[in-house]
């Protein structure tokens, strides 16, 4: 037996890596959107400890074994181990599972969890949301903890949800995998991007700010004051204020006190009709999606030269080229995917290389003429896929859309987003399914949140924006301010 455990233990520091660590959590992602008896359009994305409950499983667990005659070693090891310089990063979390492992084998393990899981109570507007949700099939939810999956699939059980609500977490070296931050941010990213999901996020801790920040809707749970997180007030702050973050808190019990403000963190409650019906609410197929890179450090670089008044011309176009290549890479591989193919390697044998999905059924329309920089930076990007130059919808013909998958329109401004509608309407004339992304260098905010752009985006299935900025700001450029002139030296043309 213990020659059989150690052995385990051996192959299990020769395999993990973080690298391999994320891979295993993804694929247990995968395995559960892939399982679900429908297509999920909905994802509740919910951390355990703290959030679902007031109390801390890793706490209770290490207070139970303590008080076992037989534990000689009373200390709290888990908050010696991120206390220390590892924090919480992948290794701390990796030390804390061997800890399990070395303080209780497999059937003291499981008897401790279970004793655990029964001095936890789950707050009862978890109950009743998860099994309302739990009803309809296109909405799904998964807890992903940083601590004990078998409590917490313990817990689940006990309230008649495990059949629904799936865990992913760890605690065992069998589990396979270790939850860290960014282990929980990967998983909202894939399940927004990879699946199409729409993805709600609830947490309560540092831990969960940077999968609250990738959710499309973030939701803070705040608990009593005496056990919530401590330094989460400043985290959060910064969060929104520099982070992008937009987010709602939820009070629970609902007589404690708001985290900052609800001007800045507007309260709700779970158990409101009008948000279990944003929760359970049917979406189309192919949900389409607004991605932008407004309060990330790179697009601030990158945006800095194309706003500057000084630069124009060459510069500028360059500039351009660069801010495409840049949201191809980072937006359009999530948002479109990528696919693998073979590539030779330098020592000589072959090996795995990636590339856009469909990238040479891919076909990328820079709107003329301003658009044409931008989308030479998101060919070079996508070296395979088509490329047509447009000056009206016209000249996006039969033959050009015919036997691709996806169009990518480049455009460096939109600001009613009129002309962008025509493009599209004029596209689906002629392949109705195709799917379609708009990428610009900035997108006046109004344009998606009202009028005929905002319509087009809520009704037609598989068209989404990806922008390097939103902008509040309804100045339309004319002359010696409009783009197209600046690009190319023209600004004295009246």
């Amino acid at each position: 037996m213990m020659l059989n455990r150690i052995l385990t233990l051996l192959r299990d520091f020769v395999q993990h890596s973080e690298e391999f660590n994320l891979s295993s959590a993804e694929h247990q992602l995968d395995e559960l959107v892939i399982t679900s008896p429908a297509k999920l359009h909905t994802m509740l994305v919910l951390d355990a400890d703290r959030t679902m409950s007031s109390e801390d499983s890793g706490r209770l667990f290490w207070d139970l074994l303590s008080n076992d005659p037989q534990t000689t070693d009373k200390d709290y090891h888990l908050k010696t181990l991120f206390s220390s310089p590892l924090g919480y990063s992948y290794t701390a979390f990796r030390q804390a599972t061997l800890l399990y492992e070395d303080f209780a084998d497999d059937s003291k393990f499981a008897k401790l969890c279970d004793e655990t899981a029964v001095a936890i109570a789950m707050y009862p507007e978890f109950v009743a949301l998860l099994r309302q949700i739990a009803e309809h099939d296109h909405v799904g939810a998964v807890v992903i903890t940083c601590g004990l999956r078998r409590v917490w699939e313990t817990i689940l059980d006990r309230e008649g949800l495990s059949g629904k609500i799936k865990v992913i977490g760890g605690g065992r070296t069998v589990d396979g995998i270790v939850v860290t931050a960014a282990v929980k941010a990967a998983m909202v990213s894939r399940l927004k991007y990879y699946h199409n999901v729409r993805v709600l996020a609830f947490g309560d801790s540092v831990l969960d700010l940077p999968m609250l920040c990738q959710a499309d809707e973030a939701i803070v749970v705040v608990g009593d004051t005496k056990t919530r997180s401590k330094i989460m007030d400043g985290a959060l702050l910064d969060a929104i204020e520099n982070g992008g973050l937009s987010a709602r808190q939820v009070l629970l019990p609902s007589n404690v006190s708001a985290r900052l403000n609800t001007t800045i963190l507007p309260a709700l409650q779970l158990t409101n009709p009008g948000f279990i019906n944003s929760v359970i609410q049917q979406r189309s197929r192919g949900l389409p999606r607004i991605f932008h890179a407004t309060k990330r450090n790179a697009a601030k670089q990158l945006m800095t030269p194309m706003r500057d008044a000084r630069v124009s011309g060459p510069a500028l176009r360059e500039a351009h080229r660069r801010a495409g290549w840049y949201l191809a890479t980072e937006f359009l591989t999530d948002f479109i995917g990528v696919e693998e193919y073979s590539i030779p390697h330098v020592q000589g044998n072959e090996t795995t290389g990636y590339r856009l999905r469909n990238e040479k059924s891919t076909l990328i329309v820079a709107l003329m003429r301003g658009g044409e920089p931008m989308a030479l930076g998101v060919n070079d990007a996508f070296p395979s896929a088509m490329f047509l130059h447009a000056k009206s919808p016209e000249d996006v013909k039969l033959v050009h859309v015919s036997q691709k998958k996806t169009i990518i329109l480049v455009d460096s401004v939109i600001n009613s987003g009129k002309t962008v509608v025509d493009f599209v309407r004029h596209i689906r004339d002629i392949n109705s399914s195709i799917q379609i992304t708009v990428v610009a260098g900035v997108v006046q905010a109004q344009s998606i949140s009202e009028g005929s752009l905002a319509q087009e985006i809520d009704s037609r299935p598989n068209l989404g924006i990806v922008a390097l900025r939103l902008s509040q700001n309804k100045f339309t450029g004319r002359g010696t301010t409009d783009t197209g002139n600046r690009l190319f030296n023209s600004t004295h043309i009246p």
